[in-house]
């Protein structure tokens, strides 16, 4: 398979206009004893050219917020304009999407599923010529051009879905689990095609529940739970809103650990080490003129990057209290 790359595409983007402004979005499910509130009062901007995370755990509507903006499903309430336009035909002309759940053509070819998907856009022929092979090799499927979609693995279907969620060289694109069914080179590859498309422009609205993949690609994340956006934030000052060390020490008191336990937001023993969680990374200091005066050794002080990951469940719990 070829490496996934870029389209070449040079097409300028308009700087002002948000990519995507949501206003009170609200989904109801059901009514009466049965009713589900699946999305409530959204508000969200997403400027042009992010690439924008939207985390959750499963049911916390992440899935139908997408559904909203593509009109696969209609909100109970609220607003939303894609690239300035009000949600429609002219708004998804300019959209790709993948959806979790997908099921293809068995019988096309790769090279005809692409060009029918380019025909639902209402690219003119000697385009669709260009572009298909390009999206191809983009996806690393151009070996595969003309192999029946029934044929291919599971990462190769994920493949080809990005190709038709692209065929289009939509200015925003929505990207639902996308790397789910991709093995490491595939995910890597994926990681690779969204920074081209991010660089030409693209806004990429990505849900997904590998969170290192978004850590490495996001610029932004957002996160839901129980219907509601609990945090948005940028990821660097999400992953390191708390300063974390770690401290091996020789003739550590528990005096010692209580005066440092008393400046600290948290203070763990283990694997021979004392994890302390700070609020300000001038504490650091503090804590080893503390370790100094008790008399104690200090053998090692490392700081300890918070991943995506921990930061996002330390979200979900804050919000769930």
């Amino acid at each position: 398979m070829q490496p996934w790359g870029t389209g070449g595409r040079t097409k300028q983007r308009g700087a002002m206009t948000p990519a995507i402004e949501i206003e009170g979005l609200t989904k109801v499910y059901g009514s009466g004893d049965e009713e589900y509130l699946a999305v409530d009062s959204l508000e969200l901007t997403i400027g042009q050219g992010e690439v924008f995370g939207f985390l959750g755990p499963n049911g916390a509507g992440k899935t139908t917020t997408i559904q909203m903006l593509l009109e696969i499903v209609f909100p109970t309430s609220g607003s939303a304009r894609l690239l300035g336009e009000p949600l429609g035909a002219a708004a998804r002309a300019q959209v790709g999407y993948l959806p979790e759940m997908f099921q293809f053509h068995p019988f096309l070819r790769a090279d005809e599923f692409l060009d029918f998907h380019a025909r639902l856009f209402g690219i003119p022929a000697c385009e669709r010529s260009k572009r298909i092979p390009e999206v191809l090799e983009q996806v690393g499927l151009k070996e595969s051009s003309r192999s029946r979609i029934r044929t291919f693995s599971k990462g190769m279907l994920q493949r080809i879905g990005i190709g038709q969620a692209i065929i289009n060289r939509p200015r925003l694109l929505f990207l639902d689990e996308p790397t789910s069914a991709l093995d490491p080179m595939g995910r890597r590859d994926m990681r690779d095609l969204i920074i081209n498309l991010k660089r030409e422009g693209t806004t990429i609205f990505l849900n997904s529940h590998m969170l290192s993949e978004v850590e490495m690609v996001c610029d932004r994340v957002g996160i839901m739970n129980k219907g509601r956006l609990v945090r948005v934030s940028d990821v660097a000052s999400l992953t390191q809103a708390e300063h974390h060390v770690d401290i091996r020490a020789e003739g550590l008191t528990d005096a010692t650990v209580e005066r440092i336990r008393a400046i600290a937001r948290g203070v763990e023993r283990k694997d021979g080490y004392l994890n302390v969680t700070l609020e300000r990374e001038e504490q650091v200091n503090e804590i080893t003129i503390i370790i100094a005066e008790s008399g104690a050794t200090l053998l090692e002080l490392k700081p300890r990057q918070v991943a995506l990951e921990e930061a996002f469940l330390e979200v979900i719990e804050e919000s769930a209290g």
